[in-house]
């Protein structure tokens, strides 16, 4: 009888160490996803033109390089001797007329002015307009973050309320109230985050 015992323990302890593990996983994923979607936002937020040359402005700029889609920090490489001016060098100089279209067909408001060798790109100074619209451009970006993150917080809380209501679940109310706060926790501090990069790139935009 006591073996039977025994064994009940163990079966719901095993039960409940999976379901602590199980919380922890929710959280850790969510955490993750959350990281995730700020990285895409700074790597958004590096493609806005600011007033000064940044080969960052490039990184959208995709070459039709042998009929494959490549993007152009993998064909050139793309330096700024000026603040006001970038060079765009590809390694294999008879993709340079390729590179040059895919420059034009980005419309990014610079005139390619292709030498044979390299590729120059003059960055105009911005009026006041550009500024505004640039500025707009990153907070539209730092919206579509806080709904990726809100997103994320609602799958994570669904998964934690699934897991409370699991037949011969040990997750208790209070454990699954906790495991909630925790999520939202983490989306005050994400969402805090995407407001300081926001709020840096416009303050970058706006410096005259």
């Amino acid at each position: 009888h006591s073996a039977f015992l025994r064994r009940e323990t163990h079966v719901a302890t095993v039960c409940a160490a999976r379901m602590a593990a199980g919380v922890d996983d929710i959280q850790l994923d969510a955490e993750e996803r959350m990281g995730k979607s700020l990285q895409s936002l700074s790597s958004s937020l590096m493609t806005i033109r600011t007033g000064r040359a940044s080969p960052a402005m490039l990184d959208k700029v995709i070459v039709d390089y042998y009929g494959a889609p490549t993007a152009l920090n993998q064909l050139a490489s793309v330096s700024t001797p000026t603040a006001q001016q970038l060079v765009v060098e590809p390694y294999d100089k008879s993709a340079l007329k390729d590179v040059e279209r895919a420059l034009i067909d980005a419309e990014l408001g610079m005139t390619p002015n292709n030498d044979g060798s390299v590729i120059r790109l003059n960055v105009p100074d911005l009026t006041e307009e550009r500024r505004k619209e640039f500025a707009k451009q990153a907070k539209a970006f730092g919206e579509e973050t806080k709904v990726a993150l809100r997103n994320i917080r609602r799958d994570a809380i669904d998964s934690i309320k699934k897991l409370e209501k699991a037949e011969d679940s040990p997750l208790s109310k209070d454990g699954s109230a906790g495991a909630q706060s925790d999520v939202d926790d983490a989306v005050k501090k994400f969402t805090k985050q995407v407001d300081e990069a926001v709020t840096a790139k416009e303050k970058e935009i706006m410096k005259v």
